[in-house]
């Protein structure tokens, strides 16, 4: 019977040794190899604490690190310590002598050939399993730290009378405990039965027991660990249930205890909890008893009791008690639900309103006066004109325009308007010679702020610039204009050297300047400079004689990254969006603290709620999450960065937030109070858009309050889609000055609409106050639509836009040649208890790539207007305010007839629509624009006039001759030839 301490040895065999040069050559290589991969680690940690370090958030880096440092040796030393200690130990339990088999004459072989590597076996397998626990315990430094610096939230669950604190902060952190636990205790079970196995103590095939007494207890006491541990999870599994996501009544993230988790799950985890203990008692018995016999028994009791009493239970009381008295027996729970879900989304305090959709108003001209009054209605759309602001106000290729332009609030002559605005920012790809030198040297920044009046065009459909040129000029004064940050600057550039930068060009020449700002990190130093060639895989910024004294690196420059980077824990906001403060670009950043863990609080995915028609074709408005699925959320930052320096400051917004709180406690000394922020600045911050859509998609469904309305979905309501496009994806809110019925003056507000699930027809429009600084910031309200009465929604407006007969002529004739016709945002504002739609209409063709204002839709209780200006088409729907005729009513027969024109025939107003079209090609061909416009009104007129001859000429029985004529006035003005840019 062999020695189970060793193998015996054999021979030894001289293998020939290499050369000592060869040795040498080699030794050499690895350790240039060893270097090159300690240089490069360090790199990045180098200039990762370069860059925290220039922004003054270095305390952020050293609490991560340290944090992700401490997590990493401390459990990666418990995962080693646990699965060493064990193999160590079932390695001392082996027995001395062994049975002579053939099982054992073949595991000889494996004894004797790691016989003389044991120890480092060992360690090599400790160090493994410790490496990847300690790797996956450092991706928990955010759990830590909220368990650490959890402050309450001072709301108990109504089940378990726990404070939230306790399911935000604490439960997670329990979880990655227990999930450690089991971790350890399977590789040690696993690493232990396969020492046992090797070293005889355990057997398979070997006569006699299959397994020693040593190996029998030490296995049972892991096992009886396990079963231990499982005991714990049962009890944490009661708390689980509050925060338990499942599918209920078309919910799919519904969250909390329901009536089969109160009554069956509930007593189940108690009662499989008692089982676990009892069990587990067993397995740490066979200590002394050394047979598995009774925790076999008990471990199988566990088990048919967890099939029978956690599954088979529950579903017979769902079948037999809830499903025959479901809306009963679910009602205090769906209050609960209600009441949580509100709460941890903000809209507890929605104000919901009936509002009729249809104004008892008979005389239209009496609210003529009113709209102006009602809203500044904004026909400049940020998400159309980008490419006239590029056309008009590129200035040099190497400048470009977001894709989507922002709408912020000006002040001018003691009002404030609306205005819409985009910075010049770099763009590299339109600079002709492209290189490294001027890549990243020579142009590196954009130059000034673009404005335009949100309410406004000039006669030929442009923008009204209120800032423009280059150098900007306008309303804004004088303020640093050089954008260093922004939302298109996505590489690194080189600063402040040898090597000057291209500033603007004007009708002097090419100016040139050298960075002046705060921000980047110092180049000066070889360590730093040889640290950013292997982090950013570039050798030239190693000896490239472009950096010298004073040359500084900028990088990580768009402002969601910056916040992000120095507020990991933080959600950012789809849309950064900039402002003039204090003479200053500063970017504005609005960003999120969020929880999954709020009892009885629904949960949302943030980025399918976010998302709408504008995040589908632009990647950059997408939301920064850190964590997708959350069921709390509050916008608790506000944040800014500084276009030239990208100097970021984070400020306190929400001071009642007991996340925010929970972080500010990590890091201190990060977050400014809200007392910090100026005057200034506060007239630019608004209501964010991310949490809008949040809060919208929510309340389609946690509008009502009542259980049992929500249990029955008959007010179950849907975000619609964008009817201005055909992408199929929601309508994004939209940013406008108005008063909803119960103000008394207009607020900068951010509204949508909502429309019954599965149908067009409106069921609801939602407003908040996004005025930052006033006392109603943040109030929602919703004016709810009879159910009884149908109210046009977005998309069928839109249809009855395109199906007026006048309307679709003319743009199709907007449309001929290789003209585009482009609709701008469907505006809604709620009237004298109706609803006015406006919706601006873009041309772009011809020569033209940029889309121009062209036309105006309105429509008001069923009244619709296509006019060249806003005023036009409101005076058409409610005629000219006071000194306005009242329209005549079509079931007067006393009525007067419209006047007609004063040359009645269909053929002579064909002929002037011919030569309108005629002299609006002569005009296009000059690039005369004004002439052109003059030429489209003309031939509008001209087909009008048609129409009512027509009209006339069938009244008096002799118009079917000419019948065909009014519906295509002429062939040469409708199929032959078109107006290239409307």
């Amino acid at each position: 019977m062999p020695d189970r301490g060793g193998g015996p040895t054999g021979p030894r065999i001289r293998v020939g040794r290499p050369s000592r040069r060869v040795r040498t050559l080699l030794l050499t290589l690895g350790v240039l190899a060893v270097l090159a991969m300690a240089f490069t680690m360090f790199a990045g940690f180098w200039t990762d604490w370069l860059w925290y370090r220039s922004v003054d958030y270095s305390s952020v880096f050293t609490t991560t690190l340290w944090t992700k440092i401490g997590l990493f040796f401390v459990f990666g030393l418990l995962m080693a310590l646990a699965v060493g200690f064990n193999i160590w130990l079932a390695h001392r339990m082996r027995p001395p002598l062994s049975a002579m088999s053939m099982e054992q004459q073949n595991l000889d072989r494996y004894r004797m050939g790691i016989a003389p590597y044991k120890k480092w076996l060992l360690l090599g397998i400790t160090a493994l399993v410790g490496l990847i626990a300690g790797a996956s315990a450092a991706g928990q430094w955010r759990t830590w730290l909220m368990w650490v610096n959890g402050v309450p939230f001072g709301q108990k669950d109504p089940q378990f009378k726990l404070d939230v604190a306790f399911y935000a902060f604490d439960l997670p952190w329990y979880r990655f405990l227990l999930g450690f636990g089991f971790a350890a205790v399977i590789i040690s079970v696993i690493a232990a039965a396969l020492t046992h196995y090797l070293y005889g103590g355990l057997r398979v095939t070997s006569p006699g027991a299959r397994a020693t007494g040593a190996a029998t207890g030490h296995l049972s006491v892991l096992i009886g660990i396990f079963v231990a541990l499982k005991a714990v999870a049962y009890w944490l599994d009661r708390y689980g249930l509050a925060v338990k996501s499942s599918d209920f009544k078309a919910t799919d993230n519904w969250t909390g205890l329901r009536y089969v988790d109160a009554n069956a799950y509930l007593p189940a985890k108690t009662i499989l909890f008692c089982i676990a203990v009892i069990c587990a008692l067993l397995f740490f018995a066979t200590i002394w008893r050394r047979t598995w016999q009774l925790p076999v028994i008990g471990f199988g009791l566990m088990v048919l009791s967890a099939i029978l009493i956690g599954g088979l239970y529950p579903a017979i009381v769902q079948k037999f008690q809830v499903q025959p008295n479901e809306q009963a027996k679910e009602a205090p729970y769906v209050e609960k639900n209600l009441a949580a879900t509100r709460d941890a989304y903000g809209i507890d305090g929605t104000k919901v309103t009936e509002y009729d959709g249809k104004s008892d108003t008979k005389d239209l001209t009496q609210l003529r006066d009113d709209v102006s009054d009602t809203a500044s209605i904004r026909i400049m759309d940020p998400n159309i004109v980008s490419p006239t602001f590029q056309q008009l106000q590129q200035m040099r290729k190497y400048y470009a325009f977001p894709t989507n332009l922002d709408v912020d609030r000006y002040s001018k002559d003691g009002s404030d308007q609306d205005t819409v605005i985009g910075l010049r920012e770099l763009n590299l790809a339109g600079v002709d010679k492209q290189n490294w030198i001027n890549n990243h040297f020579r142009y590196t920044h954009g130059f000034g702020v673009v404005a335009a009046r949100g309410t406004e065009v000039d006669p030929e459909g442009r923008p009204v610039f209120t800032e423009s040129n280059l150098p900007s000029k306008g309303d804004l004064g004088t303020y640093e204009q050089r954008i260093y940050y922004g939302e298109k600057t996505s590489t690194y550039s080189i600063v402040g050297g040898p090597q000057k930068e291209i500033d603007y060009s004007d009708d002097n020449g090419e100016k040139t300047t050298s960075y002046k700002g705060d921000g980047g990190v110092d180049l000066s130093n070889p360590v730093n400079r040889a640290a950013y060639a292997v982090a950013f895989n570039e050798p030239q910024i190693l000896y490239s004689g472009a950096i010298g004294d004073g040359s500084k690196i900028l990088y990580n420059r768009t402002p969601k990254d910056r916040v992000e980077a120095v507020a990991p824990w933080l959600t950012i906001d789809g849309d950064a969006y900039p402002a003039v403060v204090d003479g200053r670009i500063q970017w504005i950043v609005d960003a999120y603290t969020t929880t999954n863990g709020y009892p009885y609080a629904s949960r949302t995915t943030l980025g399918d709620t976010t998302a709408d028609s504008l995040t589908a074709t632009n990647d950059n408005r997408a939301v920064v999450a850190q964590q997708n699925q959350v069921n709390y959320i509050r916008n608790s930052v506000k944040a800014t960065v500084d276009a030239y320096t990208g100097e970021v400051e984070l400020y306190q917004w929400d001071t009642q937030d007991p996340v925010l709180k929970t972080w500010m406690k990590a890091f201190p000394d990060t977050v400014q109070p809200k007392s910090e922020i100026s005057d200034a600045l506060m007239a630019h911050l608004r209501y964010p858009q991310d949490l809008f859509k949040v809060q919208r998609e929510l309340l389609s469904r946690y509008h009502v309050e009542d259980a049992e309305t929500f249990l029955s979905g008959s007010e179950v309501w849907q975000v619609p889609e964008d009817p201005t496009n055909k992408s199929g994806d929601a309508v994004p809110p939209y940013y406008l000055s108005m008063k909803m019925p119960d103000q008394d003056q207009q607020s900068f507000s951010l509204t949508t609409t909502f429309t019954p699930n599965g149908r067009d027809n409106l069921s609801a429009f939602m407003a908040v106050d996004a005025e930052a600084g006033t006392s109603g910031y943040g109030k929602i309200r919703i004016l709810k639509l009879p159910t009884s009465t149908t109210v046009d929604g977005p998309k069928q407006v839109q249809s009855q836009f395109n199906s007026e007969q006048d309307i679709a002529e003319s743009i199709r004739l907007l449309r001929g040649g290789d003209s585009e016709v482009e609709y701008g945002n469907l505006l809604t504002v709620p009237l004298d208890g109706g609803l006015l739609y406006v919706e601006p209409v873009y041309v772009r063709g011809g020569g033209l790539k940029y889309p121009l204002l062209r036309k105006v839709l309105v429509t008001y209780g069923g009244q619709t207007a296509f006019e060249d200006t806003l005023d036009e088409a409101l005076d058409k729907v409610f005629g000219k305010g006071s000194t306005a005729a009242e329209p005549p009513d079509e079931g007067d027969d006393t009525a007067e007839p419209p006047p007609t024109s004063s040359d009645p025939t269909v053929q002579q107003a064909l002929d002037d629509a011919q030569a309108a079209f005629d002299a609006g090609q002569k005009a296009l061909q000059e690039n005369d624009w004004t002439a052109y416009g003059e030429a489209q009104k003309d031939l509008e007129e001209a087909l009008r006039r048609a129409e009512d001859a027509q009209a006339e000429a069938d009244k008096s029985g002799s118009g079917g001759k000419n019948s065909d004529s009014t519906s295509s006035p002429s062939p040469s003005a409708s199929d032959s030839a078109s107006p290239d840019s409307g």
